[in-house]
């Protein structure tokens, strides 16, 4: 029988010579299966800069805590393809089984006929099958790349959009200002149907509400039309005749309060969909997403090298300097409250903005360890990165891997006193996955 493996190797190779961002691809091969598109649950489509994953992980709390079942789909994944396509059950949502995977995976691989299209496009081909194969009370849908041309954005009426805080990134896609970005993103909008806006500069919210209003989309704007902050340990959500005060919640970091309030905002904006206090407040305890500050057990690490066990270790996969200022906000507050030299381990791609992102961390980072970036021939090199490292006055060394990079850091605290440290991994999403792999195959345990 053929696998998963073996049929996303051979779609990979259908990838078009010249990548030109279009819906024609996906669309075309839609079509020779009966617009599966037009047959899901209700969907909830986000685009965005930093936030989306953490927004999706938001909303599947919300949805499992109101009894709601809903499918998610996410990009890229951080250990296995099974991952970007989650499928509601009774039970909950799970990974697409092997299976299913393989079942979608050929008839999209048949629909296509052959034609050039690139990985993403046809990947999601298959999903959109997986999805209207499988019930559901909603989809919730977050985009690969930009938001106009992005394959998602076959959906024609979804039920909302969300658009999380824009940065500066794939600017060779999306155009190099925030105005261009912002003018990508907001293509997932359409006639009539509501979106919500989290936390923008205002470069880009003049963009949103301009397009807003040329399309006559209903927006309810963080800042403006709903509020959500950390008040005297507890999330403060706030909106128009309604104030509710909520567990903080299981995501690390002040920038998740906004996440958290995308997302809030969103569900009370659904039909359907009236969260009550003690669902919501079960959501927020009860919400996880892999690689958003997730702290690692350090007793593996303990086994086989020799640090202190005070030490903490801290995984994200952000990568522009947007969520690094959210990491280096949540490592000052960290500092405030157990202070702990800070070793940085960043892997690159080569298309990142490695300085921008290093900087945040100028004077609050101890040491920079650089690893390659695994299973990807467009990672920095890390020697490059200590070089960037360098320039701004940063203390820097490269490793051969990130089990050199924790072993060298180990070795710098012991010279230090045996003192605990506070090691942040960061730098890309397949970096993160490869950590969480090692975790999975007990390589830290």
């Amino acid at each position: 029988m053929t696998t998963s493996t073996e049929l996303l190797t051979r779609l990979r190779e259908l990838h078009p010579s010249l990548i030109d961002l279009s819906l024609g691809r996906t669309q075309r091969a839609l079509e020779a299966l009966e617009r599966p598109q037009d047959r899901l649950p209700p969907t909830i489509h986000i685009a965005g800069t930093n936030g989306k994953g953490s927004v999706v992980g938001f909303l599947n709390a919300i949805f499992a805590a109101c009894g709601k079942r809903a499918h998610s789909f996410i990009s890229p994944h951080l250990v296995d393809f099974h991952e970007r396509i989650r499928l509601a059950t009774k039970d909950g949502a799970l990974n697409i089984s092997e299976k299913q995977l393989v079942d979608v995976l050929e008839r999209a691989e048949a629909g296509n006929g052959g034609e050039p299209i690139t990985f993403f496009e046809i990947t999601m081909v298959a999903a959109f099958l997986a999805y209207a194969d499988t019930p559901a009370d909603y989809l919730i849908l977050e985009t690969g790349l930009g938001g106009r041309f992005d394959a998602t954005n076959v959906i024609e009426n979804p039920a909302l959009s969300i658009i999380t805080p824009i940065s500066r990134d794939h600017m060779d896609f999306l155009g190099e200002t925030i105005a261009d970005i912002a003018f990508e993103k907001a293509g997932i909008m359409k006639p009539g149907v509501p979106c919500i806006i989290g936390p923008q500069q205002n470069a880009a919210l003049e963009v949103l509400i301009e397009r807003a209003e040329e399309i006559d989309a209903p927006l309810k704007i963080a800042g403006l039309d709903f509020k959500a902050y950390e008040q005297q340990g507890r999330l403060i959500y706030e909106e128009s005749g309604r104030l509710l005060a909520l567990p903080l919640p299981g995501l690390v970091g002040a920038h998740q309060m906004a996440n958290a309030g995308s997302a809030i905002a969103a569900a009370l904006s659904l039909e359907n969909m009236k969260p009550s206090q003690k669902q919501l407040e079960k959501a927020m305890l009860e919400v996880s997403w892999p690689a958003r500050l997730q702290r690692l057990d350090i007793e593996g690490y303990q086994k086989q090298m020799d640090i202190n066990p005070s030490s903490e270790v801290w995984l994200d996969g952000g990568h522009n300097q947007a969520a690094a200022e959210g990491l280096a906000q949540t490592m000052a507050d960290l500092e405030e409250q157990a202070p702990r030299p800070l070793h940085l381990i960043v892997g690159m791609m080569q298309r990142k903005d490695a300085r921008s992102f290093l900087r945040v961390f100028e004077d609050i980072c101890e040491m920079v360890f650089t690893v390659p970036v695994p299973s990807t021939e467009h990672g920095r090199d890390p020697n490059e990165l200590v070089e960037i490292a360098g320039e701004l006055s940063m203390r820097a060394e490269a490793c051969e891997d990130f089990t050199d990079a924790m072993l060298s850091s180990a070795f710098r605290s012991n010279l230090l006193g045996d003192e605990p440290v506070r090691i942040l991994i960061c730098g890309s999403l397949y970096l993160a996955g490869h950590v969480l792999s090692l975790h999975e195959q007990d390589e830290f345990s």
